[in-house]
């Protein structure tokens, strides 16, 4: 029988593609396999030493100041630089490579970074494998602060002897960095006594966010530290909590019935002034039922329900009243 090329190479090419489809398939997991080992393949530095050459005090990225915080403490066994941790590298990965220059001088970054070139997630997971267990963390999961993708590094600055958002004085600038808003309250002339936004305005801080607010995280609405809003305002202002033989509804509710929290323009962090805040429920009962105005005022008038402290002339006892006589907060 004689051999036919065409016929043959219209077997051959089948075959030909088959194996090259079989090669394809084979090789594959051993380029997953290569790449795992690659990403295996980071290996640790000999210490901070090796870090300290580059990021000691004086040079362009200085790092020292962690030692004076306590990242730094070396007895500590759950801190960075104790025995038999990695050091810088304990945060910022195994990073060997970075110590070694490339052809263009640069340097390879290290493992995680913490900023743009390290995805939020990754950086946090870094801060949580530490601090996740602690009291303080426990509602960061589903928090206002993790569910918008802040990154702890947003807030915290580590490589500081004193880290600004853990202090009262500078807490605040820390904060208004995004909470503008209520930077604006705090200026107004009613408010807490939150630190000033600028040295003409600035006053010792009594008060720092955190003393209402749990930034990673709080059992009550806004993060605040206690359940309800009433619960946090009591924190301080007790001889509001009650209960009273006579007590006013709005109170008991809820406390920013009348008041701003942050601050307002008006006496006492009060919503609107008296008696135009008090008349948005109170306007049929005891007293004529015509809204007041400005005809009260001098030199106009003299209505005594505009003078002064407007209702609380009278209903002096506005929180609530244990004095058998005091059912309209008289006494």
């Amino acid at each position: 029988m004689k051999n036919h090329p065409e016929s043959t190479r219209a077997c051959i090419k089948p075959a030909v593609i088959a194996a090259a489809l079989l090669l394809v398939l084979l090789a594959a997991p051993g380029q997953a396999a290569e790449g795992e080992e690659t990403e295996e393949a980071l290996e640790y530095s000999r210490g901070v030493k090796q870090c300290m050459t580059c990021h000691r005090e004086g040079r362009d990225k200085p790092a020292h100041e962690i030692f004076f915080s306590p990242m730094g403490i070396t007895g500590d066994p759950d801190a960075p630089f104790a025995e038999g941790n990695h050091d810088c590298e304990a945060c910022h990965g195994p990073s060997k490579h970075h110590l070694r220059r490339q052809p263009d001088g640069s340097r390879l970054p290290p493992a995680v970074t913490f900023n743009e070139k390290t995805p939020i997630e990754k950086q946090n997971e870094v801060c949580l494998n530490c601090h996740e267990k602690q009291s303080h963390m426990f509602h960061w999961s589903g928090s206002a602060h993790e569910v918008e993708g802040n990154a702890c590094v947003d807030c915290h600055d580590l490589h500081v002897v004193n880290d600004p958002v853990l202090a009262v004085e500078t807490q605040p600038e820390v904060c208004y960095q995004c909470h503008k808003e209520q930077r604006a309250q705090f200026l107004r002339q009613s408010r807490h006594p939150v630190q000033g936004t600028t040295s003409s305005m600035a006053f010792v801080g009594l008060l720092s966010c955190t003393d209402c607010h749990q930034p990673h995280g709080g059992p009550g609405p806004a993060g605040l530290v206690r359940n309800t809003l009433n619960e946090q305002c009591y924190e301080c202002h007790a001889e509001k909590r009650g209960p009273f033989l006579w007590e006013h509804a709005p109170v008991q509710e809820d406390c920013s019935n009348c008041h701003v929290p942050h601050g307002s323009n008006q006496e006492n962090l009060l919503f609107a002034r008296q008696p135009y805040l008090c008349q948005q429920c109170h306007v049929t009962r005891f007293h004529p039922s015509g809204v007041y105005s400005g005809t009260g005022i001098p030199p106009e008038g003299a209505d005594q329900r505009m003078l002064g402290k407007q209702c609380m002339n009278c209903h002096t006892q506005v929180h609530g009243s244990n004095h058998p006589g005091g059912i309209g907060q008289t006494r």
